[in-house]
């Protein structure tokens, strides 16, 4: 089985700083030393995981079309330092909009990536910037998960997670 890093993407992999909803590459900023990280964890033999609520998507601001191109560009741009994401989950539902059970805090994007990618959940790890990560991490039952301030490099968290592995 696997092991993998999930990641949470607005906030962590790029900056929402004065967006609500990214959806646009032009808007896509990519945050502090994520490159080095998420190619130290690659590095490392984890896959990478990107698990993202896009709640517009429900909300008819944007669409699935628009989610994918800005993954596309956010790929492309990772690939050129062997850190590009191995699998892409995200949720198109928003809870005002209908149920689901993929959006964070539920575990379904990380329960479907276990099993698409035979993933050992009790040594995987999640970095994500708000509490609803943090809880689906813990309910799908990762080793660990990482609460981190938004906006900033997750670098230093990355080494020392790998450094005790």
């Amino acid at each position: 089985m696997q092991r993998a890093f999930f990641i949470d993407r607005d906030g962590v992999v790029n900056s929402d700083k004065g967006h609500y909803y990214i959806h646009r590459k032009e808007d896509f900023v990519f945050n502090p030393d994520i490159e080095q990280a998420l190619a130290a964890i690659k590095k490392a033999g984890f896959l990478l995981v990107l698990i993202t609520n896009q709640g517009g998507v429900a909300k008819g601001e944007y669409t699935e079309l628009d989610v994918e191109q800005v993954h596309e560009y956010m790929q492309k741009h990772l690939q050129q330092f062997n850190a590009h994401f191995d699998a892409i989950y995200y949720c198109p539902h928003h809870h005002s909009v209908s149920a689901c059970d993929c959006r964070k805090p539920k575990p379904g994007m990380i329960l479907k990536a276990a099993n698409d990618l035979n993933i050992h959940l009790p040594q995987s790890y999640l970095i994500g910037d708000s509490s609803r990560d943090i809880e689906a991490g813990e309910a799908a039952g990762l080793k660990q998960s990482y609460l981190v301030n938004k906006n900033t490099s997750i670098y230093n968290l990355v080494a020392q997670i790998l450094s005790q592995e």
